[in-house]
């Protein structure tokens, strides 16, 4: 069915304003000033949008769509993600990934799972292994894995935490190496998502990976970079030699402050932008704390949601709508190698669009062209939801 969007004020990310949006076969097809001949023919839908916020779905880089957890035994696995939960956050896009546990979190299951929230409605991508190395792939070979699995578009690591396999810049080098050839063989971004620990070394791997060969900084993708103060100066650091790295939204109010004072230092400091900087939520990752023993000592897990709640606080604290939106759209897209497809409202980019009240509320969800949210009603939801 055809959906006509009228009087939406636009946020592409850039502000451009009220415009009408035309969506067929789930993609934007149209946008002008004002777009007339379509209200009352069948098989189109029209929404009166009356000046509400129009901006591109969410991209969430960093999701254990599968749960993750484990760190207090078998009991503390967290339950699998469900697509309302996706929905009702204005997400639209996901990267699936292990954690911590690569042993009863499978990549088979991850694959699986992919696949299904993309038979459900939104668009899933998945990374090979977890926090090992060398990488557990679901061929038997990682560059395999990348070309010819579908939703798989790079792999997993730790670096720096006292849970990975402490890889080297060697290894690292040799990681990298073969996930970008992949990648440039695939046409997919050959991306190493980086788990970043609160270790002693903190980017030097990443740094001697860039230094000893001819990686593009692109290619190493650092997360969770707001642990600390010393891990964000190398981070921005590294977004200066042309990298991106990922902040992880807060679990609970006083982290999602927390974390959008990183941001906000991340994106003040000299050479940095948020072209370089993206926010994902690790939406189903645990959350352990650990003692000074390295003793897990509690345990909660991290909800999409808090995506939405960095944007409404960025913006509230005076940053330009835009740009706190840029961290979780054009950018998060820039990594995909999906410029001008997500994260973006244009012409010929899938019909992944959000609906937001003046105070940034959430008011409706297109994915892929379908009415996924609409008046606070979740219309899309996983087939075993209730």
């Amino acid at each position: 069915m055809i959906k006509l969007l009228k009087h939406a004020d636009i946020y592409a990310p850039k502000h451009l304003g009220e415009k009408d949006v035309l969506i067929a076969g789930g993609k934007v097809c149209r946008i002008d000033d004002r777009i007339e001949g379509y209200e009352g023919l069948p098989d189109v839908e029209v929404f009166d949008l009356s000046g509400r916020k129009l901006v591109p779905g969410y991209i969430d880089l960093h999701v254990h769509i599968t749960g993750g957890g484990g760190e207090q035994g078998p009991a503390s696995r967290v339950p699998e993600s469900q697509l309302s939960v996706f929905v009702e956050n204005g997400i639209t896009t996901v990267v699936g990934l292990l954690g911590t546990d690569g042993i009863t979190r499978s990549m088979e299951n991850l694959v699986a799972k992919a696949q299904a929230l993309n038979d459900e409605g939104i668009t899933a991508y998945a990374l090979s292994s977890s926090y090992v190395y060398p990488p557990v792939s679901l061929t038997g070979n990682l560059e395999k894995d990348i070309m010819m699995v579908e939703p798989i578009i790079g792999v997993k690591i730790a670096v720096s935490d006292h849970r990975s396999s402490n890889p080297t810049g060697e290894e690292l080098i040799r990681l990298a190496t073969a996930a970008r050839r992949a990648g440039l063989l695939s046409n997919k971004p050959g991306v190493v998502t980086m788990h970043m620990g609160a270790g002693k070394g903190g980017l030097d791997p990443v740094f001697y990976a860039l230094d000893h060969s001819d990686l593009p900084a692109r290619n190493l993708l650092p997360t969770h970079m707001g642990r600390n103060r010393t891990l964000i100066d190398q981070g921005v650091e590294l977004v200066r030699r042309g990298g991106y790295i990922d902040v992880t939204a807060g679990c609970d109010p006083a982290e999602v402050e927390a974390m959008a004072d990183m941001i906000e230092y991340a994106l003040d400091q000299e050479g940095s932008s948020a072209e370089h900087v993206t926010v994902s939520s690790d939406g189903y990752g645990s959350q352990p704390r650990f003692n000074e023993l390295g003793e897990c000592v509690g345990l909660t897990y991290a909800s999409p949601g808090s995506l939405h709640q960095t944007v409404r606080c960025l913006a509230g604290r005076g940053r330009a709508l835009e740009e706190a939106l840029k961290l979780v759209t054009s950018t998060p897209a820039d990594v995909l190698g999906k410029v001008g497809v997500k994260g973006c409202v244009a012409e010929g980019a899938d019909a992944d669009l959000l609906v937001l009240s003046e105070d940034l509320e959430i008011d409706g969800l297109f994915a892929r062209g379908r009415k996924a949210l609409w008046d606070g009603r979740i219309l899309m939801r996983g087939r075993f939801e209730l």
